[in-house]
């Protein structure tokens, strides 16, 4: 099994060939009937049996991304991310309620869960399977359960804890646990997981699965948020950010971003969480899986690289989503709204909605690979009259830009002409993380998705260790320049002008680089949220943003409504989220 891949084997069981060794073949495995997902009957008491329920688990992450809703969920809700607003719907603009994004997390969380639940107790009412197979694959389990507890409990607060599942018990009615009690599910599950599951250096390892190493990678970023959440009120930072644009009419002009000081409020439910003892264990945890405890995890060190789909299982990621275009079941979509769609000629047909706004851009160094490489500078749109007048746009409308364009310099030196279009619904600064598909000309996308980053680790560990200890040994402030430098930014310092010698401007540097590291990531609206400074980072916008996308928040907002089909079919849970109905 060390040579096959989990995203070959699911795609192998959904057509009925045998990957897995000695693996039946059976076309509706995959099917979901009921509360159970495989038919029992199709299911062998072996180690192919045992692997074919945890692949049938996997096989929910995969159906979960085959939609518009994830990870656009994590995405629409921030401060940086912006597109026309007819793009961005009603979610995108603040209305949560009975919204079917916000019902799909939920509903698919569930469903998740359940999957790992009955699959666990599928897999281990089996003997004739083998014991450390069986111990990793509910390791595994056991981190999927943890990994979407962690997206529940960050996104709807109290949550109910299923931790049988409904076929087993057959009682839909579970009340919600406190936030303090479902972390502590999550921190038992994890602490299993990173102890049960493969290390990724271990031979009886597949290509794809989650690992030792990633169960402890999640684990320092669970400890980081209950320890930011935790944080006393008042406690002080700055983003860049502010009003879009100044002045009306020709006098109208985008702005650049302000540094906007703000003092943080502690999260409900999270004051039961020293910050100090869960920064601690942060940092310690992201150290154990700096030091390869728990397998090979390292940077990936030319930023070309890094977004290559052939190194969607490289050293870097921990975990990441790999989908599959030849079945539409398992592709996914994201792709096509963040880099868009061609045509044979190369013009962008459809998708390309949803980029960064200026504001990001402009805080970033021009050197900085993540915008110099991770930015599309040029593109050229199919369905307007760009193309019968061979017109393109550029991005940024910056000096350094514009002479590019005026002297033709490559990649400009076609014979298009080339605009820089401000205010225009699509200029925007859009990823290229996404651009490594088998074929751009489908909406039927294979781009991988990081789910877990070293990058990631190593900023956990530079804000939690910064948090615990400050930063005048260099310990914190090393791990925060080995991601810049490998972007080629300009390593940050303890001394001279723009030093982050003071934590509050070392704490606000993190947050900023993780804004800029993990764009297009599905972390910048928790990374505010964990902080208690969502709702004054949004407002701060002061209304729409450039695009006309409402970006006002109230407190409500920090949590999202319970969909309405689970106050009604469960009877514990009788009241919503403050605010909403």
């Amino acid at each position: 099994m060390k040579t096959k891949n989990i995203y070959n084997i699911i795609m192998a069981a959904a057509m009925g060939i045998s990957l897995m060794a000695g693996m039946t073949s059976c076309q509706d495995w995959l099917k979901e009937e009921s509360f159970d997902f495989i038919q029992p009957d199709d299911i062998e008491d072996s180690d192919k049996g045992a692997n074919q329920w945890l692949t049938g688990t996997y096989s929910k992450i995969l159906t979960m991304f085959n939609s518009n809703n994830f990870p656009l969920i994590w995405e629409y809700d921030s401060d940086y991310l912006t597109g026309p607003s007819w793009a961005f719907g009603t979610f995108g603009a603040g209305n949560f309620q009975n919204n079917s994004m916000v019902n799909a997390l939920w509903e698919d969380g569930y469903a998740m869960i359940h999957r790992c639940n009955f699959s666990m107790y599928k897999v281990n009412s089996m003997s004739n399977v083998n014991d450390r197979l069986k111990t990793a694959i509910n390791g595994e389990l056991k981190f999927l359960k943890a990994w979407t507890y962690f997206q529940l409990v960050r996104a709807y607060g109290p949550v109910p804890l299923r931790k049988e599942s409904i076929s087993e018990t057959g009682d839909r009615n579970v009340p919600r646990s406190e936030v303090k009690d479902v972390y502590a599910y999550i921190i038992e599950l994890l602490q299993d997981a990173e102890t049960e599951c493969y290390k990724n250096t271990d031979g009886e390892y597949v290509t794809g699965h989650v690992t030792a190493g990633t169960a402890a990678g999640l684990l320092a970023k669970v400890y980081a948020t209950m320890a930011s959440g935790a944080m006393p009120n008042g406690t002080r930072l700055w983003v860049y950010g502010g009003k879009p644009w100044s002045g009306e009419g020709e006098g109208k002009a985008y702005t650049e971003p302000q540094k906007i000081e703000i003092t943080t409020h502690q999260l409900p439910g999270y004051e039961a969480f020293d910050p100090q003892v869960y920064y601690t264990k942060a940092y310690e945890k992201a150290k154990q899986v700096m030091d390869k405890e728990y397998g090979e995890y390292s940077l990936i060190q030319t930023y070309s690289d890094l977004w290559k789909r052939a190194n969607s299982n490289g050293s870097e990621f921990l975990w990441s989503l790999q989908p599959s275009a030849s079945d539409t079941r398992y592709c996914e979509y994201y792709s096509y709204h963040f880099c868009g769609i061609e045509d044979g000629s190369g013009y962008i047909a459809d998708g390309l909605w949803h980029g960064q706004r200026d504001h990001w851009y402009k805080m970033i160094e021009s050197k900085d690979l993540r915008v110099k490489e991770g930015i599309r500078h040029r593109w050229k749109r199919g369905w307007t009259y760009e193309v019968t007048n061979k017109l393109g746009a550029f991005y940024p409308n910056t000096e350094e830009y514009r002479k590019k364009v005026e002297n033709k310099e490559a990649p400009f030196n076609d014979d298009w002409t080339y605009l820089s279009k401000q205010f225009d619904l699509y200029y925007l600064a859009y990823t290229t993380k996404y651009l490594d598909r088998s074929d751009r000309t489908t909406t039927h996308g294979d781009a991988f998705y990081p789910l877990l980053r070293y990058a990631d680790i190593l900023l956990i560990y530079a804000e939690a260790y910064a948090e615990v200890h400050g930063t005048s040994d260099g310990i914190a402030l090393g791990a925060l320049n080995d991601v810049r430098e490998r972007s080629q930014a300009t390593l940050l310092s303890l001394t001279g002008e723009g030093n982050v010698a003071d934590i509050i401007d070392f704490r606000s540097n993190v947050l900023k680089e993780r804004s800029i590291e993990l764009a297009f990531e599905g972390d910048r609206r928790w990374d505010l949220i964990r902080w208690g400074i969502y709702v004054d980072v949004m407002n701060a916008i002061g209304g729409q943003d450039e695009q006309g996308v409402n970006k006002v928040r109230s407190e409500k907002h920090r949590l999202f409504p319970i969909p309405s089909s689970e106050i009604d079919s469960n009877s514990s849970i009788n009241e919503n989220n403050p605010g909403w109905s």
